[in-house]
């Protein structure tokens, strides 16, 4: 599997991450393999996502300023778990491993 995790610096992006007990979180980045990084250190990231690490990059989309990224993010964590499973597999960059994301409709993640 390859993923893209080279976009230009500065730029901003709308990213979810598959965490390890396979639920979704979804956030906004200009330095998106800083952040995937920060996601998976003991320190670093957001607090949903340290106690369920590792956390993979499981979608991504470029965003013109913070405040489109952060509108997007918005209508992003506002979608049920099959209508983001349908916009990862649409519309990402990077995939998740098969049969990585529950199709049952599970609960998703307070954190998007």
């Amino acid at each position: 599997m390859t993923t893209t995790l080279d976009p230009p610096m500065g730029q901003w992006h709308v990213y979810m991450v598959l965490c390890r007990d396979n639920t979704l979180y979804t956030g906004i980045t200009c330095d998106l393999p800083r952040r995937l990084a920060a996601h998976n250190s003991a320190k670093g990231g957001a607090r949903y996502t340290r106690g369920r690490q590792p956390v993979a990059l499981v979608y991504m989309e470029p965003a013109a300023s913070r405040s489109e990224a952060a509108q997007r993010e918005w209508r992003i964590k506002g979608l049920t778990v099959a209508q983001k499973q349908a916009l990862i597999e649409t519309g990402s960059r990077a995939k998740p491993p098969l049969g990585a994301i529950p199709e049952s409709g599970d609960v998703d993640s307070p954190g998007g």
